[in-house]
């Protein structure tokens, strides 16, 4: 199991709509989650920047990645909820989530 944590900014007047459009995620947009080897996933708030972390349980979590992309549904859901984002300063070029380094794991 590979753990994935990351960061992004969400833009101060997008925080309501961001909020509404995760109170009711697509039942396609979390099947393709799942199918991706994807569990656990959780995206939290503070100030204006989303982190989230979700358990990657597959063996090639880039192809999966791109599966996803691929999704039709899961690409109508990133036109809703890309406006409300933006990468961080911290962001490698075309990143946007921002990949994070573990410091500390107590399991």
């Amino acid at each position: 199991m590979r753990r994935v944590a990351q960061v992004i900014r969400v833009h101060p007047e997008k925080l309501d709509e961001y909020r509404e459009l995760h109170r009711a995620v697509p039942g396609p947009v979390l099947d393709r989650i799942r199918r991706s080897h994807i569990a656990n996933y959780s995206i939290h708030l503070l100030g204006d920047r989303l982190f989230s972390y979700f358990e990657y349980h597959g063996d090639d979590l880039e192809a999966d990645l791109a599966l996803m992309a691929e999704d039709p549904a899961t690409q109508e859901w990133w036109q809703l909820t890309a406006p409300c984002q933006e990468p961080v300063e911290e962001a490698a070029p075309g990143e946007w989530w921002a990949s994070t380094e573990q410091v500390f794991l107590m399991e």
